[in-house]
Order: C-alpha cells, then structure tokens, then sequence
C-alpha cells in the first residue's frame, strides 16, 4: 500500500471517528490560515490581495462541507447535498411564507417597538429607491445570497446532519450557532469588510445573536426535510432585509432581545414536544 493511500485510509479512520470535532477543525482551521494576513493589514479587505485571501478562507464552510462529505460518504453524500441544494419540492407551501417573510415580519416588529419603547426615534431608514435601481438591487441580491450558499451547504447541509445524529435540535443548534460565531469574528477586524454597509457588529451583542439565528435555521431545516435551499434562502433574506430596511446601528443590541426571545419560545416548544 502506498503512502498516499495509508494517509488517506487513517485520515478517513480519524474522521469517522472524530465527527463532531472533523468539520470545525477544517472549517476554522482553514479560514484563519488564510484571514490572518488580512487581519495583519492595514489595507481594506477588498483590495488585492486581501480580497483574494478573503475569499480563499471565506470558501472554507464549503470545502469543509463538500470534502469530509466524500471523505466519509462517497460520491452518494455529496450528491446528497447536491440534491437537497436544488430541490425546491422539499419544502411546504406554508414554510415558503416563513422562510421568505419571518424576517421582514420581526424587523419591523422590533423597530416598532423600539419606537414604543423609545429606544430610538428612527429605528429604520428604508431604501425605497433599491427596487428602481437594478444595478445595485443585484448587487445586494449577490451579496445577501452566494455567500449563504456557500455557508449552509457545509455548515447545515454536512455539519448540522451529523450534530443531530448524536444530539436532539437544541444541543446541535448551539454547538452549530457557536461554531458559526467563532468564524465570524474576525470580520469585525477586517479593515473597512461593513463599510459600506449599516451593519456595525460588536461582539457581545452579534455573537450570541448568531447563535439565536442558528436555532431558527435548525427549525427551519427539519421543517423542510432537511432541505438546504430552504435555509439557503432564509439566511439570505435575513441579510438582503436588514439592508434594505437600512436597519439603524442603535437598533442592533436591542435585535438581540427579538432574536433571544424567539429563540427560547422555540426551545421551550421543541421540549414541550418531547414530553
């Protein structure tokens, strides 16, 4: 046996072995090998070649994904994830409401009631010319949906699965949402990456914001037989409606409290089930 093939066989062995700490590890690793020269900077993160080894380590939820899925499962897995990717029948009419409305539904929910609350007295800054301008509508459309599809075809459509072969939804959903938040971290050191944009994270307020996120994606993604379009798509219209809503910076630690809430009334429903 040669020694390629020896590697092979006892990374495959340590793999099957080592399931729910395999993906992590080549998810994060793979990353920050490629972000720290970014992070060491100080040129924008879209300048060459910062940009270039952004996007390598940004690639990483799908090489980690696509990879351990043929690594452990053959050509039959990663087919799997390939159909689960474009197969639009997987998911109920009903949850095409949900996926598609939840968030511009708890947006405004939540700037009504920092209005109420007098939190601020301008919660929202809608872009009511982004439907008449299509230049940057695709832009935005571009930005709010590839970097999701590069996301949860690894990060739900591999690692998700193999969380919830050991854990019920809520254990896999914190384990999957804290290892989501730890890769994005360093984004909030990466020279000039918000910009252009009204999205101005701090880590005690969007890291435990994500990892909310991640139990409705879990919701969702059982919901629709495990489909990884349908996740795709909610993950995006997450981003492409906070956008477009232009939603203000004030607003963003108190988007914790609606996200927390809805998270622990799925939780305390999903544990009501069980009983």
């Amino acid at each position: 046996m040669s020694d390629s093939r020896h590697r092979f066989i006892a990374l495959r062995q340590w793999v099957l072995a080592h399931p729910l700490l395999a993906f992590p590890l080549f998810y994060l690793g793979w990353a920050y090998l490629f972000w720290v020269p970014v992070l060491l900077s100080d040129e924008s993160v879209w300048a060459f070649p910062n940009l270039l080894w952004f996007l390598i380590g940004g690639a990483s939820p799908l090489l980690a994904g696509l990879g351990l899925a043929a690594l452990t499962g053959g050509k039959a897995q990663v087919l799997d994830l390939m159909r689960r990717l474009v197969d639009w029948r997987r998911i109920p009419g009903r949850w095409w409401l949900v996926i598609l409305l939840f968030w511009l539904c708890l947006d405004l929910a939540m700037a009504g009631m920092a209005l109420w609350l007098g939190i601020t007295d301008s919660p929202l800054d809608v872009n009511t010319s982004l439907f008449f301008n299509p230049g940057m509508l695709l832009f935005l459309l571009l930005l709010s949906f590839v970097f999701p599809a590069i996301e949860e075809i690894g990060l739900r459509g591999y690692y998700l699965d193999t969380l919830q072969q050991h854990f019920g939804p809520t254990t896999s959903g914190l384990v999957n949402g804290t290892v989501w938040a730890i890769w994005h971290a360093p984004f909030l050191w990466f020279p000039g990456y918000y910009a252009n944009t009204t999205f101005n994270p701090e880590l005690y307020w969007w890291l435990p914001m994500i990892i909310c996120q991640t139990l409705l994606i879990v919701q969702v993604y059982n919901r629709t037989g495990r489909s990884i379009l349908a996740v795709l798509i909610f993950h995006g219209m997450m981003n492409f409606t906070g956008e477009w809503l232009r939603i203000s910076p004030d607003m963003y630690p108190f988007m914790l409290t609606g996200n927390l809430l809805a998270a622990v009334l799925l939780v305390l429903w999903w544990n009501r089930k069980r009983t």
